[in-house]
């Protein structure tokens, strides 16, 4: 990201002390019409308490209320040995790997600007891959683990935009506006001998996104940025559902002295959010 950083600064620097590069001061100063372009950058996610502390909860009653225990025949907690967030590589919490925040991103945008006096105002629309996935894995005395991941397969967004154009051909804005992405949530587990069921696999979700940005024109048709975003979705109603299988009677998920005769487990945390940082690069008609 640091590199990726470095360029995307440095070519504005140099377009912005080049002013030959433009074709004539009007056109530097112009930014109304319509444009198509790109985007690379690098996205993260946030690690607040919110986000390490997640864990997995469960429903053992079935009445649509998460945080019971799960328990063993003895009454003793049956997920004794903890949580984490990240991916379970054994069972035992010290096998578990941390989140791979860090992941490309690209997108592609089309949009139109209208300018009055010195300031800009607009929108954009963008869509692309920003390959953000975490996980969180729960450990049972059996033992056993189990992970539940999810994973922002294709993402986009409806944005406004509005800044001010400096007399070098450069544009400082501000943006914010509607984001619309497709979450995959999955599952694994070292028990092979319940059964689980899946409910909302996948999902398509509304969310919302808002950051700033710079870009310079470097050609009368042509400018460059760097582009920063948060973007948050609120991806719920994904459930394991787990009943008896080849497991015995008393096993802790399906015991009628604890349970209805089934479990369901979700993540604690709803929100899927991520920052990203972006070269950009644009056409303007």
């Amino acid at each position: 990201m640091k590199t990726l950083l470095t360029v995307s600064l440095g070519a504005l620097a140099i377009a912005a002390a080049t002013p030959a590069l433009a074709q004539s001061t009007d056109d530097a100063q112009n930014w109304t019409g319509p444009y198509v372009g790109g985007s690379l950058g690098y996205g993260w996610q946030p690690n607040f308490d919110r986000d390490t502390r997640e864990v997995v909860t469960f429903d053992t009653n079935s009445d649509g209320n998460y945080g019971d225990r799960v328990r063993l025949p003895s009454g003793d907690d049956a997920f004794s040995p903890g949580f984490c967030r990240g991916r379970a590589l054994g069972s035992s919490p010290s096998s578990c790997t941390s989140d791979k925040d860090g992941r490309t991103a690209w997108k592609v945008h089309a949009g139109y600007d209208y300018q009055i006096g010195n300031f800009v105002v607009g929108g954009v629309v963008e869509g692309g891959k920003s390959y953000i996935q975490n996980s969180v894995s729960a450990f049972s005395t059996t033992p056993a683990f189990y992970t539940l991941t999810r994973k922002l397969s294709w993402d986009g967004a409806a944005r406004l935009r509005a800044g001010y154009a400096l007399p070098t051909g450069t544009l400082i804005y501000g943006t914010g506006g509607l984001a619309y992405g497709k979450i995959k949530n999955s599952f694994v587990t070292s028990n092979g001998l319940n059964n689980f069921t899946e409910t909302n696999r996948s999902d398509k979700d509304f969310g919302w996104t808002a950051g700033g940005g710079i870009e310079q024109k470097v050609a009368q048709n042509f400018s460059i940025g760097v582009l920063y975003k948060y973007t948050r979705f609120n991806d719920d109603g994904y459930t394991v559902n787990v009943t008896r299988g080849a497991a015995a009677a008393n096993n802790p998920f399906v015991n009628p002295a604890f349970t209805s005769g089934t479990t369901n487990m979700q993540r604690t945390s709803d929100r899927f959010e991520n920052h990203s940082v972006q070269a950009t690069a644009s056409f303007r008609f």
